[in-house]
C-alpha cells in the first residue's frame, strides 16, 4: 500500500512530467514554425518520452493501490529567442526535474518506502542521460554561434532522432 504522502508526491510528479511533455511539444512547434524541422523532431521525441514517464508513474501508483489524481497543467512558453535559448531552457528544465525526482527519493527513504525508492532508481539514472544529452546540444550550439551552416548541420543531425519506447 502506498503511503498517502508518497502518493501525493507521485501525483505531483505526474503533473511535472505532463508539463515536461507539454513544454517539449511547445518547443517542437516553435522550431517547426521557424523552419528547423530537425530540432522540432528532437523536441517531439522528447515530448513523447515524457509521456512514457507519465505512464510509468501512473501504473506504479495503481500497482501500489494508490489513487491517481490528475491536476491542471500550466501552459509553457510559446517562443524562444534562439535555438540556443530553447535548448538552454530544456537543460534547465531537466535539472529541475532531476531535483524533483531526488526529492521523491529522499521522501521514500525518509518514510522507508523501499518499493518506491527502487522504482525511482530508473528515473534517477534516466535523468543523468537527459541532462547530458541536453547539455551536449547546448555546447554544440554555443560553438556554432550564428553560423548558418553549423545550424543547418545540427538541425539535420537532430532530425535523425527516432522515438523508441522503453521496455518497462
Amino acid at each position: 500500500m502506498l503511503n498517502k504522502k508518497m502518493e501525493q508526491a507521485l501525483n505531483a510528479q505526474i503533473n511535472a512530467e505532463l508539463y515536461s511533455s507539454y513544454l517539449y511539444y511547445a518547443m517542437s512547434a516553435h522550431f517547426q514554425n521557424i523552419n528547423f524541422p530537425g530540432m522540432a523532431n528532437w523536441m517531439k521525441v522528447q515530448a513523447q518520452e515524457e509521456l512514457i514517464h507519465v505512464q510509468k508513474y501512473f501504473d506504479f501508483i495503481g500497482d501500489r493501490s494508490g489513487a491517481v489524481a490528475l491536476s491542471a497543467v500550466d501552459a509553457p512558453p510559446k517562443k524562444w529567442a534562439s535555438p540556443l535559448a530553447a535548448f538552454e531552457a530544456a537543460l534547465e528544465h531537466e535539472q529541475l526535474v532531476t531535483s524533483k525526482i531526488n526529492k521523491l527519493a529522499e521522501l521514500a527513504t525518509q518514510i522507508k518506502d523501499h518499493a518506491t525508492l527502487n522504482f525511482l532508481q530508473w528515473f534517477i539514472a534516466e535523468q543523468v542521460e537527459e541532462e547530458a544529452t541536453a547539455e551536449a546540444i547546448v555546447h554544440k550550439l554555443r560553438l556554432i554561434g550564428d553560423a548558418k551552416q553549423g545550424l543547418f548541420f545540427l538541425d539535420r543531425e537532430l532530425g535523425m532522432r527516432a522515438f523508441a519506447p522503453s521496455a518497462k
